[in-house]
């Protein structure tokens, strides 16, 4: 009798991993036939080097680049800013910078392409933008301007976390700055214009509008990283997956989620070195941890319901809260 269980249960036991198995490897044919179906969308990708156009320009040309290229020489700067720029000593290091770090853009151009056809299957609307590469002084909080027609990418921000050129900035800002980040900057950008931007100040209403844009880029860079999509490092990502349930029993018995304390982006959702429970664990949290807990809210609403992407972009950050039986295990 004993051995009849044991054989019944064993079978059971396979019948399961079987079935398990089966469904994980449809899935993957699944996503497979979609990103087949992705990739066979034409995309015309044209990148103008402006950094190389620069970096090789000489004081004589400088007539003929302001004609060619207004919107990086705007007319309220008189012509010695520019005369200045072309001979400094530091400008010119920037330029070898940028070039050694991206002698070629045909990386950039397939990544660009890809991302841009993951838009345009979600959205059929989508344009297509011409693509600019330039410099910008190491301005990290501009690296990445998209408009409808044009997209700037400021490369000199991309060197590298351990680049010379950005030893005077904070650690938790230069982990960002490397190349691998572009592509997930670029999606950001571009994110913002499919969310509705929430009318309430609370703290949950930042974490879902930022939750909504990490689902965005699990859509369009179904490559990257999550710890790319996001700025972690694999170690952040670690940490925030480990203590997600007592994060959130955090915010929860504080009773902040609706709170429009001012205090709360600063401490859980801006760009910062670590997020301030006020506790000891601060120091080995990453930052932005509200925009990691709203995302895996995105996630589990996604999960448990069935909505058009559009449609989820403008949902309501209570109605999104409230469906998405959102419930981190322990």
């Amino acid at each position: 009798m004993h051995r009849y269980k044991r054989m019944n249960y064993w079978i059971f036991k396979n019948i399961v991993g079987f079935l398990l198995i089966g469904l994980t490897i449809s899935a993957c044919e699944s996503k497979s036939e979609l990103e087949k179906e992705i990739a066979a969308i034409p995309i015309d990708i044209e990148i103008v080097r402006f950094d190389k156009v620069f970096a090789e320009a000489s004081l004589a040309d400088l007539p003929s680049l302001k004609k060619e290229y207004p919107m990086f020489f705007p007319k309220q700067y008189p012509d010695s800013i520019w005369e200045q720029r072309i001979s400094d000593t530091l400008q010119i290091g920037l330029n070898k910078a940028v070039l050694s770090q991206f002698p070629s853009e045909n990386e950039l151009a397939e990544e660009l392409a890809s991302l841009f056809q993951h838009v345009s299957y979600y959205y059929g609307g989508f344009k297509v933008p011409k693509v600019y590469t330039t410099t910008s002084d190491v301005d990290y909080k501009t690296k990445v301007i998209a408009q409808k027609d044009v997209l700037v990418i400021e490369l000199d921000t991309y060197l590298g976390s351990e680049h010379p050129f950005y030893v005077d900035l904070s650690r938790y800002i230069v982990k960002h700055m490397k190349p691998e980040m572009i592509i997930s900057d670029v999606a950001t950008a571009y994110s913002r214009s499919y969310i509705s931007i929430p009318k309430q100040r609370s703290l949950l209403a930042q974490m879902i509008y930022f939750g909504k844009e990490l689902y965005l880029k699990d859509l369009w860079l179904p490559e990257v990283s999550d710890a790319n999509k996001i700025g972690y490092t694999e170690a952040e990502l670690a940490w925030a997956k480990e203590n997600e349930s007592d994060i959130w029993r955090y915010f929860v018995e504080k009773e902040i989620l609706y709170s429009t304390d001012a205090k709360l982006p600063s401490r859980f959702i801006n760009p910062a070195p670590f997020s301030k429970f006020n506790l000891e664990l601060d120091n080995d949290s990453p930052g932005m941890i509200g925009r990691y807990i709203g995302w895996q809210m995105v996630r589990s609403y996604v999960d448990n319901n069935d909505i058009p992407l559009e449609e989820l972009m403008r949902l309501s950050p209570e109605i999104l809260f409230k469906n998405s039986k959102y419930k981190p295990k322990k």
